[in-house]
């Protein structure tokens, strides 16, 4: 029986209206299997990096979870990243069946994302050399992340004779188009640089399917290479407690030396315009500005970096708490690890993610994975991380205002936390990566089997 390339691992014809997806693509016989070695390329963030540092964020855990879970399905993974420092191994194996391949390309320290576009011929220059130590059809098939990634991605693909298969993550024209305030707008070479990645790539996976229409609409691809692919959590790593939501809450709040019956709005992420903690900040001015007796009882952490457009003003978030005149209940913190984030999200009420952009919200999940709501911009992959008045809170745009109503239902309600987080937790559940994984392994082989038939149709064109 047919089978079609459908959600988790691809968009129905239907999903977003046949008139969008075209026709639907059958799924290659089984004898053709998955690829046995990927190629993997992660130009200007290593996912050996700290997650919430500099320009390492979700999709650092994106890469690393999904290529541990391709590798536990039999799929080696190499991943290729720019190396950043001398002192680096060339290779490091990360798990058994995922190793990271560090690229010689430009200086190691200093270089910003902006200037990142010069180093990609140096980038690819790395890449085709570790192809050419090995035999032909050493790798079956390129998974490229981010734009930069996928330019070095199209042009191995090329050489190699496989498949491209690419992550946009995010996309200048979505980004430009709901900038924050004092924001700045990705350049038009980026523009131009992700058409050209959307027209070369066999597969492109979006994580919803707002993200598949964002594709077809503003970058024209085709409807027969998007797939939709819901990005996973660590579902081991990020749990309630198991003494339960509430219990679980109380003791990460005393490893971390929170009062026990605080409210805890929590802002976890990179510090930077586009993921908004201004807009809790403000709002929590709002709500202390109407109700002062909440001053003595409520703590605002801030957990992360400086990052991007951020880095141009790194105090400038400390120096906002000032002028608002809340410094004395807001707790900056750098970025942790995975497992102590895990006890900030128990700890905290709810977490709140007032983002511009966003094109799943992975942060969102693991908090509500967890057991802790979330109050979210309704942008981006926001409304499927979340579910709107169960799991969580949707704001429809960035008025801190709306943000302090949303929080003043947890303090009218202090049960709401623990019942919106006991939702949280059972939704958060269905985004396994070990479901992501089986579902990118189908993309991977449709595109593998796309490819032979391609080749079969010039090999058995007739000769004049």
């Amino acid at each position: 029986m047919s089978q079609y390339l459908t959600r988790p691992g691809g968009l129905r014809s239907g999903a977003l209206g046949s008139t969008l997806l075209g026709p639907p693509r059958l799924r290659p016989p089984g004898a053709y299997g998955r690829p046995r070695r990927v190629a993997m390329l992660s130009v200007h963030t290593s996912p050996l990096h700290q997650p919430g540092t500099g320009d390492a964020g979700g999709m650092n855990v994106y890469i690393v979870e999904l290529a541990k879970r391709l590798a536990a399905i039999d799929i080696e993974v190499e991943i290729f990243t720019r190396a950043t420092s001398a002192a680096l191994p060339p290779s490091v194996a990360l798990v058994p069946g995922v190793l990271v391949r560090h690229v010689d390309a430009g200086p190691y320290e200093g270089l910003a994302k902006e200037n990142l576009p010069a180093q990609l011929c140096a980038f690819t220059h790395g890449v085709t050399q570790a192809w050419a130590r090995h035999h032909p059809g050493y790798y079956d098939l390129v998974h490229s992340h981010y734009w930069l990634s996928g330019h070095v991605g199209r042009l191995a693909a090329e050489r190699w004779g496989v498949p491209l298969v690419h992550a946009m993550h995010t996309m200048a024209k979505v980004k430009n188009a709901s900038l924050a305030e004092g924001d700045t707008p990705e350049p038009v070479a980026r523009v131009i640089g992700e058409t050209q990645v959307v027209r070369a790539a066999d597969r492109l996976i979006a994580n919803t399917e707002r993200e598949a229409e964002e594709l077809l609409r503003h970058y024209d691809a085709g409807p027969g290479r998007v797939a939709v692919v819901h990005p996973g959590v660590n579902l081991e790593r990020f749990r309630p407690d198991a003494s339960g939501v509430e219990a679980g809450r109380a003791a990460a709040r005393a490893r971390l030396g929170l009062p026990q019956h605080a409210l805890i709005p929590l802002f976890a992420g990179r510090i930077q315009p586009l993921k908004a903690p201004d807009v809790l900040l403000r709002a929590v001015a709002r709500l202390l500005e109407d109700r002062p007796q909440l001053r003595e009882r409520i703590v605002v952490p801030v957990v992360g970096g400086p990052s991007g457009s951020g880095l141009a003003k790194p105090e400038g978030l400390q120096k906002l708490a000032a002028w608002l005149g809340i410094s004395d209940v807001v707790l900056f913190r750098p970025p942790v690890g995975q497992d102590q984030l895990a006890d900030w999200y128990r700890a905290a009420s709810v977490l709140v993610m007032p983002s511009y952009s966003e094109s799943f919200g992975l942060v969102a999940v693991e908090a509500q994975a967890c057991g802790t709501p979330v109050i979210a911009a309704e942008v981006g992959g926001l409304p499927v991380a979340v579910r709107d008045g169960m799991s969580g809170v949707l704001v429809p745009g960035h008025d801190p205002a709306d943000y302090a109503r949303a929080l003043c239902c947890f303090t009218d309600d202090p049960a709401l936390s623990a019942r919106m987080g006991e939702a949280a937790a059972q939704h958060a559940r269905s985004f396994g990566w070990d479901t992501a994984a089986v579902a990118t392994a189908d993309v991977y082989t449709a595109a593998m089997h796309e490819r032979r038939l391609r080749r079969s149709r010039l090999v058995t064109l007739p000769v004049d």
